[in-house]
């Protein structure tokens, strides 16, 4: 039976053999099961996408504006390994963008975006408790109100960089990742997966690079930052891309809601 939903590189989807059907893809007990003739009536290639309501969406979503908030913090100190200048939240940022692409390629767009502006709404949370706890008067026998301002005084500025970048290169991310699957089907998630990491982390990195450290980290360190810092995310997410694979592979097999449909 081909076309198993999440299933990579599946030839039966798109055979060039296959006698036209007028009747849709069927769903028994949650699970779609699409054939190869009904792809070839419809003209189109089968791309599938399960609900926002579904089983995993919620802990993903929390875990990608957690690692948001916990980026955006350790990214206050800039960090140097020999010639190579980055920032903290270089250790666990690059992880959103997979749990980015996850969300795009399991749940969709509009999921995704859904995820963007609510991690969105977080930071901005996150920024105004900051402040508010940076103004108040130092209670009795506190001493660390200098290194407190020190490095959460930076994080408005940290914060805006992270939100812009963020808000364009998560949803570019997003928005390619699923363009090339409508046009694909659910062959080849690797051409997907780095298409869009490359444009979506591009952007993140120019905008939150000059709003966060430029005049901060001078002349070609600078330079140097925002090209170590494009590149280190893009490799972490190759690295990371056989995880990748057997993640969205495990959520498409076990959300119900993941149905197939002819991609338009």
């Amino acid at each position: 039976m081909p076309g198993t939903p999440g299933r990579d590189d599946d030839p039966a989807v798109n055979s060039p053999d296959a006698p036209p059907a007028s009747s849709t893809p069927s769903v028994t007990d949650g699970h779609p099961e699409a054939t190869a003739d009904q792809a070839a009536g419809a003209g189109h290639r089968l791309a599938a996408f399960a609900s926002s309501r579904g089983r995993y969406y919620a802990v993903i979503l929390a875990i990608f504006c957690a690692v948001l908030i916990i980026s955006n913090i350790s990214a206050t100190k800039v960090i140097g390994f020999g010639p190579i200048v980055t920032d903290g939240g270089a250790f666990l940022f690059p992880i959103a963008y997979i749990l980015g692409d996850v969300i795009s390629e399991v749940y969709g767009f509009k999921a995704a975006r859904k995820a963007v502006i609510t991690g969105f709404a977080l930071q901005i949370l996150a920024t105004f408790v900051f402040w508010l706890v940076l103004i108040s008067p130092p209670g009795p026998g506190y001493e660390n109100q200098d290194a407190f301002e020190a490095v959460l005084g930076f994080y408005p500025r940290i914060v805006a960089a992270s939100l812009v970048g963020y808000f364009v290169g998560q949803l570019l991310n997003s928005y390619v990742l699923v363009a090339v699957k409508k046009r694909m089907g659910e062959q080849k998630l690797w051409v997907r997966l780095l298409t869009s990491t490359g444009v979506g982390e591009f952007a993140d990195t120019i905008i939150f690079c000059t709003i966060a450290f430029a005049g901060v980290i001078p002349g070609m360190s600078f330079v140097n930052y925002v090209i170590v810092g494009f590149v280190y995310k893009v490799a972490v997410e190759v690295i990371l891309l056989p995880v990748t694979y057997r993640v969205i592979t495990l959520v498409k097999k076990h959300e119900p809601s993941y149905e197939l449909e002819a991609a338009r």
